[in-house]
């Protein structure tokens, strides 16, 4: 009888440590493939949401795209890294009229703007930015000032100078928008004279939620960015990341998230240019 009792005591000791041996070997398996595939729970995409863009005829532009004549640049000309919308408007309640908008939302007092330029430092004559408030007649000039050059082509940075007024917070019933302009003089021909390219758009500054707000608080430095993107804040998704990708260079999961960020915005012909630490006023 005792015999049997450890027999049987034995044969489940045996059994039970076979179960448990199988459920480790198990858990071992299942944490080895997401180790081995970090996409399960983390992953490089970033998109940007547009939001709605403003009603009627407002911010009309032209970010770039038209091809440069007369100079050796490629095939990429002079261009915004800025969201547009190709939209109709009806006038006279007849005819419909094609309108490009450029517009992206900040909500910082003092943003940077992003432009790609496809010239090097002995094509440019001048390089110079202007950043006006259409919402009075006339309209005033917060900001005009010539830039340095790029001594090569690539994506500049163009922060706006802090001493001169902020941009103020929208109201819900009035946008409040800030037209931009980059005119850039090239020197196509030394023969000739400089030949202007203009590119221009608007900048609108917002309050966030106190739910967004809290949110990015707690987020790491790619969370706020995601979430910048998410909530269709352009500008701020766009500096933070670009700052990450200048600080990290080599790091190919900051780069397929900026692809994937200028891609929403079907900008990904820029998205292997390099990054420039250009350009200050002056």
């Amino acid at each position: 009888m005792v015999k049997n009792r450890r027999k049987i005591i034995n044969l489940f000791i045996i059994n039970l440590s076979a179960t448990l041996i199988g459920l480790c070997l198990v858990n071992i398996v299942y944490s080895s493939e997401i180790f081995a595939n970090p996409t399960n729970f983390r992953s490089n995409s970033l998109k940007f949401t547009p939001p709605p863009p403003p009603p009627d005829r407002s911010a009309a532009g032209n970010r770039g795209g038209a091809a440069s004549r007369g100079c050796n640049n490629g095939e990429q000309p002079l261009m915004a890294l800025a969201p547009d919308y190709q939209q109709t408007i009806t006038f006279d309640r007849e005819e419909i009229i094609p309108v490009t908008k450029v517009w992206g939302l900040t909500t910082a007092e003092y943003p940077t703007f992003w432009f790609f330029v496809p010239y090097d430092q002995s094509s440019i004559a001048t390089i110079e930015f202007v950043i006006k408030d259409e919402s009075q007649t006339p309209s005033k000039t917060l900001y005009r000032n010539f830039l340095n050059k790029p001594e090569t082509p690539g994506v500049v940075s163009i922060p706006m100078n802090k001493s001169i007024q902020a941009l103020e917070i929208s109201e819900k019933m009035h946008h409040k928008m800030y037209h931009w302009f980059l005119k850039v003089r090239v020197k196509c021909d030394p023969e000739q004279p400089a030949k202007l390219e203009t590119i221009d758009g608007w900048i609108e500054r917002i309050e966030l939620s106190p739910n967004l707000t809290e949110k990015l608080k707690q987020g790491t430095l790619l969370q706020q960015i995601e979430l910048y993107a998410e909530n269709g804040i352009w500008y701020d998704a766009l500096m933070n990341l670009a700052k990450l990708r200048l600080a990290k260079p080599q790091d190919t999961s900051l780069q397929e998230k900026w692809t994937n960020l200028l891609l929403s915005e079907e900008l990904e012909n820029l998205a292997d240019r390099p990054l420039l630490n250009c350009c200050k006023a002056d």
